[in-house]
């Protein structure tokens, strides 16, 4: 009799856990289901998810130069110069490089968006597409995932341009095409969530003459377009030259939002007038953002160096502060 009582509320016991857990769902979802705090603990936490930052509200203002996130000097001299810290941190990493959850958690932290343009130099868009590098890519996928923050991802840029190693005349657009859906897809697959893909093709000039719309991967594969052109003594000398062809031709196949993913005015008697032009055209156009190449740099295609940075006079920098302003250009993204 003993025996029978001792099964019976042993029987009890079970079913009102089975309840318990039932209704809270508690049980076999998180940790490792046994139910204890220490399962629970286990428990994988939730990957940032990018889908409430794809259209922004306001316009963001960003720098890019070729320094790691760790080497925040160009973050503090831009907010000193601007009077405003950059929305945006665009930085380079070679094909084959690990990602850095750090120094992008560092960013993120202190209220900027991260951008990584992920530059392919070593290896051909054809064996990407083949998965000669899958490895290398569940890494890097892996290793994005992890970090508790979003990430804008440019994969490739300037595809369209011949002076790059992927552009035209070293492989085609439909390489191109197939590399990016490949990555991408590869990024899917291991649950990536936490990555605005940023499909950013140089300015159609005439340095960069091919057409466009053979490049895209199509809007599944796209979040943001980025544009990257110049103000400078060969194609940039208005918005409505530079950047307002391209926007035409980018219009007929995708309506995704579009950021000016890099751009600078070069130092002459027009850099004030240029940089007003800059911000003006890119208001009406309703661009979410510019990113400024705050650094001296050759000009696309050529060795000619040219000065892009604001500081180059009290006027310049005068007219990037009030036509920043005056145009809407300062959006946080961590405010959603």
């Amino acid at each position: 009799m003993a025996t029978a009582r001792h099964r019976s509320r042993l029987t009890v016991a079970a079913l009102l856990m089975a309840a318990v857990c039932l209704s809270a769902s508690a049980c076999g979802g998180a940790g490792d289901g046994d139910g204890t705090e220490q399962g629970r603990a286990t428990a994988a936490p939730a990957h940032f998810r990018v889908s409430s930052m794809l259209r922004p509200s306001g316009r963001a203002l960003g720098v890019v130069d070729d320094k790691t996130p760790w080497q925040y000097g160009i973050v503090t001299a831009f907010t000193r110069e601007t009077g405003r810290a950059p929305d945006i941190r665009e930085y380079y990493s070679s094909w084959g490089d690990d990602f850095d959850p750090e120094g992008n958690a560092f960013l993120w932290k202190h209220g900027r968006l991260p951008m990584m343009a992920l530059v392919p130099s070593d290896t051909s868009l054809a064996d990407i597409a083949k998965g000669a590098d899958d490895a290398y890519i569940h890494r890097l996928a892996d290793q994005i995932a992890a970090y508790d923050g979003p990430l804008a991802l440019s994969f490739a840029g300037e595809m369209n341009g011949p002076w790059n190693s992927w552009g035209p005349g070293h492989s085609g657009s439909a390489d191109f095409v197939a590399a990016w859906k490949h990555v991408h897809d590869l990024f899917a697959a291991r649950g990536v969530t936490n990555v605005i893909w940023v499909w950013t093709p140089h300015v159609v000039d005439t340095g960069s003459t091919a057409p466009l719309h053979p490049y895209y991967p199509g809007d599944a594969y796209v979040d943001w377009v980025g544009l990257i052109g110049y103000y400078g003594p060969i194609d940039g000398t208005a918005f409505s030259t530079l950047f307002a062809p391209t926007l035409r031709q980018i219009a007929h196949f995708s309506g995704k939002p579009v950021l000016i993913a890099e751009t600078g005015v070069a130092q002459g008697k027009d850099k004030e007038a240029h940089i007003r032009d800059l911000f003006q055209g890119a208001a009406r156009a309703g661009v979410i953002g510019i990113v400024w190449y705050d650094q001296r740099k050759d000009w696309p295609g050529s060795d000619q160096l040219m000065d892009w940075r604001i500081g180059t006079s009290t006027g310049a920098l005068a007219a990037f502060q009030v036509e920043s302003a005056r145009n809407g250009f300062g959006h946080s993204f961590r405010s959603g």
